[in-house]
């Protein structure tokens, strides 16, 4: 799930801040006598703080906040089904249940959105149900089945493109952007647990001269074979990214020293083509830039000791 202080964030405290505000023009200007204006004054006042709450918190809103934050809203407007004095007001409820769901499809992974849909369609349906209008029935369910299955479909738009956005093209491992962020918590969590972690930096050897002498198709092929070949002796927690046109890094994950080079080891005899390693273990407090400065001294101190051999 992506949060912080980015769109994730900024939206989940305008999704509260319009819904309050709703609730306050409903109570200010009923379109019913029997409407619940008391409930829809605390319900608005609960929005508007909410919202203004998430809009001004300066630290990156924890996973558990954003399902917290989701649920409660899927509460109120169950609570606002129940007493709705019409059924135009309960189906009118749709838009903000379908609000809360594409956020969910669009923010979260697949199955916690689906988690969250079904949770938000259960408790208002609840809520409804328990209404005094009747009469809403088969618009309620053309609701419930819209709501799922735009979830459904935006969360699976928006898993391709968050695969796609943090996929290297070309080997299909890691883009720089996606493994820098992924190494950053691996290496907050190595550091929280005082686990080792090492981070590698493979260079290709004489690369340049496989596009020179037989062309960039032949180069992209290799690329995508080694990459294939790496990846089919690395374990699950491990990390590879493509750092530059034939630079690839690494984050060994609950790995000492010794560990990474036996890894690494493996790695060289996947594939008879050639590379140099830069190799760091993170030290305590380090942050990843550092790390990854010190893996790249220690490549071109290889490089440069292999070429005066």
């Amino acid at each position: 799930m992506e949060s912080g202080r980015g769109a994730p964030a900024t939206l989940l405290a305008v999704l509260y801040l319009v819904g309050g505000g709703l609730c306050y023009a409903g109570a200010a200007w009923p379109m019913n006598p029997d409407a619940p204006i008391g409930l829809l004054w605390v319900l608005g006042t609960v929005g508007v703080v909410g919202g203004g709450a998430l809009a001004l918190w300066p630290h990156p809103l924890r996973p558990w906040v954003v399902h917290s934050a989701l649920a409660l809203v899927a509460l109120l407007v169950a609570v606002l089904a129940w007493r709705s004095a019409t059924p135009v007001g309960v189906v009118a409820l749709g838009p903000v249940i379908t609000a809360v769901a594409l956020y969910a499809a669009h923010f979260l992974w697949l199955p916690a959105a689906r988690a969250h849909t079904a949770f938000l369609v259960a408790v208002t349906s609840l809520g409804a149900l328990a209404a005094e209008p009747t009469g809403f029935l088969v618009p309620w369910l053309a609701l419930v089945c819209t709501v799922v299955a735009l979830t459904e479909a935006q969360g699976r738009l928006a898993g391709q493109l968050r695969a796609a956005a943090g996929t290297d093209p070309l080997t299909g491992v890691a883009n720089r952007r996606a493994w820098e962020a992924e190494a950053a918590r691996h290496l907050s969590r190595a550091q929280r647990t005082g686990e080792p972690l090492c981070v590698a930096l493979l260079d290709l050897d004489d690369f340049k001269l496989v596009n020179d002498r037989d062309g960039h198709g032949a180069g992209d092929a290799l690329l995508r074979e080694l990459t294939t070949r790496w990846r089919e002796r690395l374990r699950h927690a491990d990390l590879l990214g493509r750092y530059g046109g034939d630079e690839f890094v690494l984050c060994l994950p609950a790995t000492d020293e010794t560990g990474a080079w036996e890894l690494l080891g493996r790695l060289q005899d996947a594939h008879p083509f050639g590379w140099t390693v830069g190799l760091a273990v993170a030290r305590r407090g380090e942050p990843l830039p550092d790390v990854l400065s010190r893996a790249d001294a220690h490549l071109y101190a290889r490089k440069r000791s292999s070429r005066r051999a």
